[in-house]
């Protein structure tokens, strides 16, 4: 026997089969559904590297308008990172509101991944949704 088959109580053999993809999401394999499938209510899919990139981009935000750092170049070497990664994390605290509540509640798009986020981004909120299939 197959994997995917089962024998009927008549020794006729079924086969089912069900289109599925697997992709890697933060580190885990996520089985997506084919468009136009339901499986049941989805769950919210927070994705913890995108919280906590906008999480860090709103701390940094804080710290360079309080005045603490004057310069991207200081808060870079004071958080021991690259000054370009800093810059493209800090956009993040561009991004429209309900793209950044969609994102923290886990109901943001499957194939929304964070190098798209980190990717130069418009700034008006109309085209971030265009852009992010929001």
């Amino acid at each position: 026997m197959r994997a995917g088959d089962a024998t009927t109580d008549h020794g006729r053999t079924l086969t089912v089969r069900v289109p599925l993809t697997l992709r890697k999401r933060g580190g885990r394999k996520q089985v997506v559904m084919p468009e136009g499938a339901c499986w049941g209510q989805p769950r919210p899919r927070v994705d913890n590297t995108m919280v906590k990139a906008i999480a860090r981009a709103h701390r940094w935000k804080r710290l360079m308008e309080s005045g603490r750092f004057a310069s991207v170049t200081e808060l870079a070497e004071a958080e021991k990172i690259n000054q370009s990664y800093l810059c493209r994390i800090l956009r993040l605290t561009l991004l429209a509101p309900d793209i950044v509540e969609a994102i923290l509640d886990g109901r943001q798009p499957a194939a929304l991944q964070m190098d798209a986020l980190l990717k130069p981004m418009p700034l008006e909120w109309a085209a971030q949704r265009a852009a992010l299939s929001l």
